[in-house]
């Protein structure tokens, strides 16, 4: 019997190696498992159950209250004005940064503080905004002495309120605005404002016509996800203002803080509409930005 020749043996396939770039991305992954996915699991279910474990729906029908409606709706207003103030002012400061002729050590210094204000929240921006412009504060005591002015009576500005909470927020919104569309701005090629100029455009024509078509959908996409970072802001809103404003993140506190009157299940049903609402947002976010990227690479 002939015995087969080494080609017409069927090569043995080869055993996986792990790569090790996996390596490198495993704690992020243990991270991500543990403080994102296994929490959101846990809220998601917890707004379906009752305190024994059974399925139910009225978690999520509490929700439709007035009192709860109430609380999104003012949550929502937040956002919303928060956001555009802050897309507003944003784009104006990055764009003189980038644009507007400002010196260029100018631009360093903007980016690092923004990066550092965008995270500054919590306890600590709460304090800092009391301290300052709180019924106390420090600006609000030297014109109440020196000038007989103050801020609540004659200004009608109050701090612990709708418009001092969207004052706040504005200290990390406007930073994260800079940092997310100066690099749209750098993205906008030199030759398209010089073949607009080329064929006669004014600069506001090159910005209605070319500029701001391209960047809409940045602008669009960091609107939606300044929105959802003020949606889900907690610790700033409740050490700021507490029970006196009827949000849903210091609803949300009340319902799960573990006093007798509190429901942690309707507090799991409030995080999983917060969920759904910040989640809408950033996937919009992210369907925006890579439309836009693709004009600006």
């Amino acid at each position: 019997m002939a015995s087969a020749s080494p080609t017409d043996q069927t090569p043995l396939p080869r055993a996986r190696k792990l790569s090790l770039n996996w390596v490198g991305i495993l704690p992020f992954a243990v991270f991500v498992l543990l403080f994102l996915i296994l929490p959101t699991m846990k809220i998601v279910i917890g707004a379906f159950q009752t305190p024994d474990g059974s399925f139910t729906l009225d978690n999520v029908i509490g929700l439709f209250t007035t009192s709860t409606l109430s609380a999104f709706w003012v949550s929502a207003k937040v956002s919303v004005v928060s956001a555009l103030v802050g897309c507003a002012i944003g784009f104006a400061m990055s764009a003189a940064a980038v644009f507007g002729g400002l010196p260029r050590f100018v631009r360093g210094p903007l980016l690092t503080f923004s990066g550092v204000a965008s995270n500054f929240a919590g306890v600590p921006l709460a304090f800092a905004f009391l301290a300052t412009i709180g019924p106390s504060g420090f600006i609000t005591m030297y014109f109440r002495s020196n000038f007989g002015f103050d801020l609540r009576i004659h200004g009608g500005f109050n701090l612990l309120s709708f418009w001092g909470l969207t004052v706040t927020y504005l200290f990390f919104q406007i930073p994260l605005m800079i940092l997310i569309i100066t690099p749209a701005l750098d993205g906008l090629k030199r030759e398209w404002k010089e073949a607009a100029s080329i064929l006669g455009a004014t600069g506001f024509q090159y910005w209605r016509y070319v500029a701001f078509p391209i960047l809409l959908p940045s602008l669009l996409g960091t609107f939606a996800l300044l929105f959802a970072n003020a949606f889900g802001a907690v610790a700033t809103a409740f050490a700021l203002a507490g029970p006196a404003l009827n949000i849903v993140p210091i609803l949300l506190f009340a319902q799960i803080r573990g006093d007798v009157l509190g429901d942690p299940h309707l507090g799991y049903a409030l995080a999983f509409g917060m969920i759904v609402v910040t989640g809408i947002a950033n996937a919009l976010y992210i369907w925006l930005r890579a439309r836009s990227e693709r004009w600006l690479k």
